[in-house]
């Protein structure tokens, strides 16, 4: 696999939308209910809300083998702890099922990383990212040298919850 990763521009995240109708509702069909996904695939990868998120500071990346896009990440400067160390948020990271055990997914996160440390304005920072907590990628995440820092159940909307580990690494 000849792999090129590209920051996405506006005119790109219909292929991070058409993406997610795969690899989203892949990763989530025996975790959350038809109703619950479909109100998350609204709620995050419609294009509305993709272009909000963009012009709220989510960076994206899509990773490309040739003209087909293989998978995407998003990061977003999150806040600064009392400590001085930057918070930068991990909003997505996801790989097409055709790519996946190719290590696509340690470069996506390699480029996150790389992101953050040509952005940060501080000696430190960390990436943290929510990971459904019954979502085999924990594994992933672990390998790659992130832990669990927290867990919680967060309300997404009408009735919903994101039953997540927020999982952390410094950079």
């Amino acid at each position: 696999m000849d792999i090129c990763i590209k920051r996405a521009g506006r005119d790109e995240l219909h292929f991070i939308h058409e993406m997610a109708e795969v690899v989203f509702r892949e990763t989530y069909k025996t975790i959350l209910s038809a109703e619950q996904m479909d109100y998350m695939m609204e709620w995050m990868y419609s294009l509305p809300n993709l272009e909000k998120q963009v012009a709220q500071g989510h960076t994206y990346y899509i990773a490309w083998n040739g003209a087909e896009p293989q998978g995407y990440v998003s990061v977003r400067k999150d806040s600064v702890d009392q400590d001085g160390t930057e918070v930068w948020h991990l909003e997505k990271i996801y790989v097409m099922p055709s790519a996946q055990g190719t290590g696509l997914g340690y470069k996506l996160l390699e480029t996150a990383k790389q992101h953050v440390r040509d952005n940060i304005s501080t000696a430190k920072a960390r990436i943290e990212l929510n990971v459904n907590r019954k979502n085999p990628a924990v594994g992933f995440y672990k390998h790659q040298g992130l832990t669990i820092l927290r867990q919680g159940d967060f309300p997404i909307g009408q009735g919903y919850y994101m039953n997540d580990y927020i999982m952390g690494l410094d950079v």
